[in-house]
């Protein structure tokens, strides 16, 4: 069972050791963060988000206590009802075991009924189809389909615009 709580500077460890390669960590950043993460991005990006009154960083605490995912709720938009998920990972060495579909249901769930929008989104490069099926199962369905929107060396990802409603 896992449980949600606030993102703390001493979670910014966890993060830097679950993104140890460029292309995975270009699946997750979308060129947001600078590869090889840092503790020190992950401070700016505390930091900039303590100021934003429409976005939260999130941690996933396994029954011990341990932060075993991450991701963040951002563009709060209360007058569309929406808000969206993004930087969205579970421990590389858990994966595989329904981590990421609990995570990502607790984030919706909050969505819902603490801050009772009616829609949530993310998107999700095709090259990553485990987590497109991993929102797929907690209910997400595409919406719009973004064909070679990114590049990563000689590669052309597209990116699913996915949405799930009340």
């Amino acid at each position: 069972m896992l449980r949600l709580r606030p993102f703390k500077m001493r979670d910014a460890a966890y993060l830097v050791n679950w993104l140890k390669d460029e292309r995975s960590f270009k699946m997750w950043s979308a060129d947001k963060f600078d590869y090889p993460l840092s503790v020190e991005q992950l401070k700016n990006y505390k930091e900039m988000y303590e100021e934003d009154e429409f976005g939260w960083i999130f941690v996933a605490l396994d029954d011990k206590g341990i932060p075993v995912g991450h991701f963040l709720m951002r563009m709060a938009d209360y007058e569309k009802n929406s808000v969206h998920l993004g930087f969205i990972i579970v421990d590389p060495n858990i994966r595989g075991k329904g981590y990421g579909v609990e995570m990502v249901s607790l984030g919706v769930k909050y969505a819902f009924e603490i801050l009772k929008v009616k829609r949530v989104t993310l998107g999700v490069f095709d090259v990553n189809p485990v987590a497109e099926a991993c929102y797929k199962k907690v209910g997400f369905v595409t919406e719009t389909y973004h064909k070679d929107i990114f590049t990563y060396g000689d590669e052309k990802w597209g990116i699913f615009s996915m949405a799930i409603c009340r």
